[in-house]
Formats: structure tokens, C-alpha cells, sequence
């Protein structure tokens, strides 16, 4: 009887055992899950206070060198991407991004024939709330060069599409005489001035054939600024030319022939790398062409040649080539004239007056 006893205290005192065990196992492991919750926890607030979140948006930039140029700050998986935009060059998005004392560090390569000719290094952040930027630019065959930058915030894009049959235009207002220049002025006052005006149509003659981003010819814009409008032009380019007509100085309405080698994004009808046309409604080259292109709201729509292949579509950023990146802001029409030749007539704006 009392080893009978003996076998039961000693089973009783295992089960007690690996009872005590368990909990103790249990235990440990919940300590080690709120152990790491709460460095996740500590991380992210840290994170949170050392992320500069009200960086993100989109910015209009001022650059020292008066290029014109645009940058996005969007978060994906808590850390900061950027796109940044200088006149023609880079974009991105940049991931490889650094977070260092709350502003933002990146770099982009600039390649010339698959071969880096140069970087330019990015940071940025806020200095009592306003931008404050700086770029410096590393040269494969010169000395680098320092551009500093300030911007402003660009409000976010309307919610919703405008509605078109409630907006309201005003009298349609003639943008060329079919005389003379009067209303318009070269952009860059260095180059060669292309731009002149024979039997009622203005035209750009420039011995350039090529579709390089620059050249050395002018580009052409109007003195007076726009803010939304409805505007008609007729261009004409010939076979594998290639013009543009930027909408405020920022969207361009790309200026190609039906059966150039620029297609789609970059075809003729689209708004250039940012919206595709529905078809190719163009037509060859040596033909007159039609654009009617609504602006209203950061919505576009684009009708070629009688056939809508724009039908009111957002757009979220400047594209290539843009001299006026600040949406909030009016700008000019603005015509390419540093590609090739090209023929432009009847250009009308009617301005929005009422959105109700």
C-alpha cells in the first residue's frame, strides 16, 4: 500500500512538472511576441517621427538654374518613393530612397548609349515648413555642379471626373491673326527663332529631321496665360516629322503623322507618355489635322479629327517637356518648335466660365 503511494506522489509530482513546464513555455513565448510587438511598435513611432509625411504629394519645384521641374513623394510599405522630373530628364519612381534626419536622399543616373554620363544626387526636406532641396550634379567629363530648389505644394487631384455638360465656355478667343506673331514670343529668346508666318498659317522651318528631346531651334508660346478651355488648332506635319502643343505649358498634345514610328502613348492623339489615344484617328503625313481638346478640372479630352480618343481622363502629372508644372496655376499654350518643321492654323481658346 505505501509503494502503491510512492508510485502515485512520484506521477502526481511529473504531471505537476510538465504542468509547471508548459506554463513556463507559454509564458515565454507571449513575452517574446509582446517583446517584438512592442519593438514594432517602437519602430514604427520612431519611424513615424523621423518619416517626413508631409513631404508627400506632389510638388511644383524652383529650380536656381530655372529649369522647369516636378516631384511626387508617395509612401509604399512605410518607406518614401519619389518621381522627379527636370524639364526632359529622369522621372523614376526612385526606391532606393534614404530617410537621414527627416529629409529624403536619393540618386539618379542619367545614360547616354547604355553608358552613365551622369548622377545627380537628391536631398531634400522641409526647413521651418517650406521645401529646401538641394542637387548635386556628378559629371563623367567635367566638374560637378550644385543646384539648390524650394517648391510648392500642389493641391490633390479633384475626386471626381468634371461633369462636361455643365461646363460653360466663353467666347472663343483667336490665339494666331494669321498675320504675324503678335501674341506670341519665343520661349528661349538663344535660339534660333524658326517661326514665321506664310499665306495665314505659321509655320516652324529648322533643319532638324531627327526626334531628339531639344534642339536649336525655338519653341513658341502664348504672352496670355489659361486656366481650363476648350481649344481648336489644325496642324501639319510631313511623314517622321514631329511637333507638340502643350496645354497650359504642361500637358503636351502629341504632333506626329498616322504612320509614324511614334505609336500609342506617343502617338499622335495621345497626351504624351501619360495617355493613350482609344485608336489611331490620324492621318498621313502632308494632311491638315484637327485637334479639339478640352481641359477642365485636370481631365482631358481630346478629339482628332472628329473622333473622341481622349474621352475626359485624368491627368495626374506633367509630361515630358513641360515649362509650367504648378496645376493651380494657369499657363500658356505652348507650341514645340525645337523638333521639326511643322505648320499650324485656325487656333482658338474658349475659356470656362462656369462648372455648374
Amino acid at each position: 500500500m505505501a509503494a502503491s503511494r510512492v508510485v502515485f506522489l512520484l506521477f502526481l509530482s511529473r504531471l505537476l512538472c510538465k504542468i509547471v513546464m508548459k506554463l513556463l513555455s507559454d509564458a515565454c513565448l507571449a513575452g517574446v511576441v509582446v517583446f517584438f510587438g512592442f519593438a514594432a511598435f517602437l519602430v514604427g513611432t520612431v519611424h513615424g517621427e523621423t518619416f517626413p509625411s508631409r513631404l508627400l504629394g506632389d510638388w511644383s519645384l524652383d529650380l536656381s538654374t530655372g529649369e522647369p521641374a516636378w516631384m511626387r513623394v508617395e509612401e509604399q510599405s512605410g518607406k518614401p518613393v519619389v518621381s522627379l522630373r527636370i524639364y526632359v530628364g529622369s522621372l523614376g519612381p526612385f526606391h532606393d530612397v534614404d530617410v537621414v534626419d527627416g529629409r529624403v536622399k536619393f540618386d539618379m543616373a542619367k545614360k547616354s548609349k547604355g553608358k552613365r554620363v551622369s548622377t545627380t544626387s537628391v536631398n531634400v526636406g522641409l526647413v521651418n515648413g517650406e521645401l529646401d532641396g538641394v542637387m548635386v550634379r556628378t559629371h563623367a567629363e567635367r566638374e560637378s555642379d550644385r543646384v539648390t530648389f524650394t517648391g510648392t505644394k500642389i493641391s490633390g487631384m479633384p475626386a471626381d471626373r468634371p461633369d462636361l455638360s455643365k461646363v460653360q465656355f466663353g467666347h472663343p478667343i483667336a490665339l494666331f491673326n494669321g498675320k504675324d506673331l503678335t501674341g506670341w514670343v519665343t520661349h528661349e529668346p538663344d535660339k534660333t527663332n524658326g517661326w514665321s508666318v506664310v499665306d495665314g498659317v505659321l509655320q516652324n522651318n529648322t533643319p532638324k529631321t531627327d526626334f531628339s528631346a531639344t534642339g536649336d531651334h525655338a519653341n513658341l508660346k502664348t504672352l496670355e496665360s489659361f486656366e481650363d478651355f476648350w481649344l481648336h488648332l489644325e496642324f501639319l506635319v510631313e511623314s517622321q516629322r514631329n511637333s507638340g502643343v502643350y496645354l497650359r505649358g504642361m500637358y503636351e498634345a502629341q504632333v506626329v503623322d498616322r504612320d509614324s514610328r511614334m505609336q500609342g502613348i506617343q502617338g499622335v492623339g495621345a497626351i504624351f507618355g501619360e495617355i493613350a489615344p482609344a485608336k489611331n484617328a490620324g492621318r498621313a503625313g502632308g494632311e491638315w489635322q484637327t485637334y479639339d481638346i478640352t481641359l477642365v478640372d485636370r481631365h482631358v479630352t481630346v478629339v482628332l479629327n472628329g473622333q473622341k480618343v481622349i474621352d475626359n481622363e485624368p491627368i495626374s502629372r506633367p509630361t515630358a517637356g513641360a515649362i509650367q508644372t504648378n496645376p493651380d496655376e494657369p499657363g500658356p499654350i505652348y507650341l514645340q518648335g525645337d523638333h521639326t518643321n511643322v505648320s499650324y492654323r485656325n487656333l482658338y481658346l474658349a475659356p470656362v466660365i462656369s462648372k455648374e
